[in-house]
């Protein structure tokens, strides 16, 4: 028996209650009951969840040799879990729905976060895509905004506007592109922000 079953079982809760109390969905818990040793931030979870110690998860044994040296003995993992499948045909499209909004900043980031969700492409893809877009959301205001400041004339002001807004949509056409060709971004953070 899984040792995530037998504490689960002796606390009496059921899968769909850990779920619940350690935020880790139920296909995790079925996985690491299935055998799938819990690792990070999983086996963090479950183990405050459980109330029990994070080694009291995993299936590492310490078996005592004779010369008194303590040798942990590992039985062989299931399987680590995936990552959801990318569809790079779908993350295209979340990416260019940005473009359909760029005048209208909140849906930027909206449209391509309900499309994430609507077409099940939770990746690491598809975040950062919508951060991309948060920041360049955050950054547009606060460039013009300093445009302003430096009082440039009507003229300038549209041109910084427009420069703006070109701006989007150029780093959107250009992950556009990257997709395409290498099935990753151009343009990409080193975190998420979603």
């Amino acid at each position: 028996m899984s040792k995530l079953k037998d504490v689960r079982e002796q606390k009496n809760l059921t899968q769909e209650e850990l779920s619940e109390k350690s935020k880790i969905s139920v296909r995790t818990i079925q996985r690491i009951e299935a055998g799938t040793e819990p690792k990070g931030h999983t086996l963090r979870a479950l183990a405050k969840a459980l109330e029990i110690e994070e080694a009291s998860l995993q299936d590492t044994i310490i078996t005592p040799d004779t010369d008194d040296e303590v040798i942990p003995e590992i039985i062989p993992e299931v399987k680590e879990e995936q990552q959801p499948e990318i569809n790079y045909s779908l993350i295209k499209i979340i990416n260019l729905s940005s473009l359909l909004f760029t005048l209208l900043p909140p849906l930027n980031i909206l449209v391509p976060l309900l499309l994430m969700f609507t077409m099940k492409q939770r990746n690491s893809l598809a975040r950062q895509i919508i951060s991309v877009q948060m920041i360049w959301t955050v950054m547009a205001p606060i460039v013009f905004m300093l445009g302003i400041f430096l009082k440039p004339g009507p003229k300038l002001t549209l041109i910084i506007m427009i420069v703006i807004v070109l701006s989007n949509v150029f780093i959107i056409l250009r992950n556009a592109a990257e997709i395409d060709r290498n099935k990753k971004l151009y343009y990409r953070l080193k975190f998420s922000m979603v």
